[in-house]
């Protein structure tokens, strides 16, 4: 968690029928009773029997572990997770009140969206209807010159996304800038190693995937022999896309998706294809250079499309609009697409209930109408007030870090301060809200609601083209339990969503805030100088501001750590990606010793003795450096399925929760000090990695 990547948005089932009140009678359809509110610094989740020099996370988590096991609407369960289920029911009353009783046309407008998805009815009643605009699109195709034109369609209309992804980014090269960007996409599965690993297991999932593709297919009214061809059309297509794109390590690398084309020099990339067409089609605006950030991908794409027959396209075409649409469709279409891609791909026992769905979902498409009033109730003003305080103490920390850092020399210290320096924080939701009166919601639409706010924001991203750069704008919604830092922006960005317990409670000690939310504003701080977020300068330009002796001590840290994480098991046959995960477990690592630095700068400054509630140095039986830690490792309680850990292990650049601790930990001397650990035992060891 806790660091911005690519989004996807979840949808959802269960029932009410349209224009017809919420009563309590509809109780099969929402929550039976309001989650538990989470608690930081938990004293009944710590096994006392386990050892904390040996594995503090069983120390730290233990008895929360066995009270918490998986609901079967799940894949995995930790703290994130608690408090998520609890905005996520906090959110659902004021979207139900909204869709009883709306007081403004804007929670009229989020409310028809909750209701309309809450219609489960309609869904079945109305079947495939919904999708037949854009199968008669696909159906239409009669050539394959005519191909970038259906897929404009597809992706403007219908918010299909088929083989790449078109967008508007910051010139990383100048971050004032916004350019045109095109990058690899188009496939169904997790990721490229789930068509190109050859062990028994990806054959077996790619066979469940086929059968799968064909099951749907057989839904849509295709006879059984039809499905089972084009289910292999698809996944021949998608194979071939998928040997075209290059990792998940390599996307990392702003290098390695960074290249200024011409219009004329992506057409020479996939010659076979009409790009002059499509971006006329697809209306994102005049440009003479875009950032192609895969190209051989696009040449890949272009050996796809020439190679496989009309048919065969169509078919993929298909498949990924009933894709795209199947959580909005009725029953039937709604099951199947849980039964692989939740069950079989990730251990899912049951189907989230639709109330939690619907929510969710009128959250990605309306965030920040609906936050304008959930933020008034959940996140007082003192709540900002402590959390701007909390940030001045953790850059001062930083700051410090920087110049006592032994291996950077004063020339980089220099740089490095002044990115430091140039941070903007922002704390719990937008400074002005977006304005969504251009979209429209229907009550009794749910799948053109859907198209239509995705729609709304291609149209919004697609109209930066060549604006200067909007700073206060946010990419979490005010109820996220998540936060985030931008290179481009140079910025961290903590939602409302995440500043509550177990996180940061006001009625706390210092010790335990630093713990929790200390370390979050620390990750994410240290975010802008991990190993990639390191190649962005103060203005978030890629430049390099090291110097080259400096670079190469730093990347020696950096190996380091990524050999250590490789080492770190999740499931039988397998373990973390430590080039994957490098950034994240770099931000975890600095993220923590920063946060440390500022409790301890925070305890001289008023004295330990005169903290509340402490007597001979300890609260509760502990250190206020033991329960900094405590804390920080009660973070990432979590239990999860082996087919979810497998699934993360390949696609999630974060580690999984038992490592996010015990690998932290374990490369910080302090926490040894804290516990008395002797150098040799796990969490102590006598060589750590370090970066920051």
């Amino acid at each position: 968690m806790i660091s911005k990547s690519f989004a996807s948005v979840l949808i959802l089932s269960t029932g009410v029928c349209l224009g017809q009140a919420f009563t309590r009678a509809d109780a099969a359809g929402g929550p039976s009773s309001e989650p538990k509110q989470p608690i930081i610094f938990d004293l009944s989740a710590i096994d006392k029997t386990a050892d904390p020099c040996t594995d503090f996370y069983q120390y730290a988590c233990g008895n929360w572990l066995k009270k918490n096991p998986i609901p079967a609407d799940q894949v995995r369960w930790g703290r994130f997770n608690e408090l998520a289920e609890r905005n996520n029911y906090l959110l659902y009353t004021e979207l139900r009140a909204a869709a009883d009783a709306p007081k403004t046309p804007l929670q009229r407008k989020y409310g028809d969206y909750f209701a309309a998805c809450m219609n489960v009815d309609l869904a079945d009643q109305l079947g495939v209807k919904p999708l037949k605009p854009v199968l008669a699109a696909i159906e239409s195709l009669k050539d394959k010159k005519q191909l970038a034109t259906t897929v404009a369609e597809l992706q403007r209309t219908y918010s299909v996304g088929v083989f790449y992804g078109l967008n508007v980014q910051q010139d990383q090269k100048d971050s004032s800038q916004q350019i045109a960007s095109a990058i690899q996409g188009g496939l169904s599965l997790p990721d490229r190693s789930y068509y190109l690993t050859e062990d028994e297991r990806s054959q077996k999932l790619r066979d469940q995937y086929v059968e799968h593709v064909a099951k749907m297919f057989v839904l849509l009214g295709d006879a059984p022999e039809r499905a089972a061809d084009e289910a292999k059309s698809v996944m021949t297509i998608e194979t071939a896309l998928a040997k075209g794109s290059i990792d998940r390590v390599e996307l990392r690398d702003p290098a390695k998706r960074y290249h200024i084309m011409s219009r004329q020099d992506l057409e020479v990339l996939s010659p076979d294809y009409d790009w002059q067409t499509y971006l006329q089609e697809v209306k994102i605006g005049e440009f003479s250079t875009l950032n192609v950030a895969t190209p051989d991908y696009f040449k890949a794409m272009n050996v796809a499309i020439d190679t496989a027959s009309l048919d065969s396209i169509k078919s993929y075409l298909r498949w990924q609009a009933l894709r795209t649409a199947a959580p909005a469709l009725s029953k039937p279409f709604v099951d199947e697409n849980f039964n692989f891609f939740s069950a079989t791909l990730q251990g899912q026992k049951e189907q989230t209930p639709r109330w939690k769905r619907c929510t969710r979902a009128t959250d990605a498409a309306l965030g920040e109408a609906v936050g304008q009033d959930w933020v008034k109730q959940y996140f007082p003003p003192d709540a900002k007030a402590n959390m701007d305080k909390l940030v001045v103490a953790l850059e001062q920390a930083l700051g410090q870090d920087i110049q006592q850092l032994p291996w950077m020399s004063d020339a980089t210290k220099v740089e490095a301060k002044a990115k430091l320096d140039a941070i903007r924080n922002k704390i719990g939701y937008p400074e002005s809200w977006r304005d969504y009166s251009t979209l429209t919601v229907k009550r009794d639409d749910y799948l053109g609601n859907v198209q239509r706010g995705q729609n709304f924001e291609r149209a919004r991203n697609y109209a930066k083209l060549g604006k200067p750069v909007d700073e206060k704008e946010w990419g979490m919604t005010p109820p996220t339990v998540n936060a985030y830092y931008s290179p481009p922006n140079n910025d961290i960005n903590f939602p409302a969503g995440i500043l509550q317990p177990p996180f940061f409670d006001n009625s706390k000690d210092p010790a335990v805030n630093f713990g929790g939310i200390g370390t979050v504003i620390g990750h994410e701080m240290t975010h802008g100088f991990d190993d990639q977020g390191s190649k962005y300068d103060p203005k978030g330009n890629v430049r390099p501001w090291f110097t080259a002796e400096d670079r190469a001590k730093f990347t020696e840290r950096t190996d380091c750590e990524a050999k250590e994480y490789d080492g770190f098991k999740v499931a039988e046959g397998q373990n973390l990606n430590g080039k994957l995960t490098l950034g994240e477990n770099t931000a975890d690592n600095g993220g923590i010793r920063i946060a440390f630095q500022a409790l301890e700068a925070a305890l001289t400054q008023q004295g330990a003795a005169a903290e509340p509630g402490y007597v001979d140095g300890k609260r509760d039986g502990y250190t206020a450096q033991q329960r900094f830690f405590i804390t920080f490792g009660q973070l990432w309680c979590q239990n999860q399925t082996e087919q979810n850990a497998r699934v993360l292990a390949k696609t999630d650049p974060h580690s999984t929760g038992e490592w996010r601790a015990k690998g932290t930990v374990q490369n910080f001397d302090e926490f040894g000090k804290a516990f008395g650990c002797k150098a040799g035992q796990p969490m102590m060891p006598v060589n750590s990695c370090r970066v920051w």
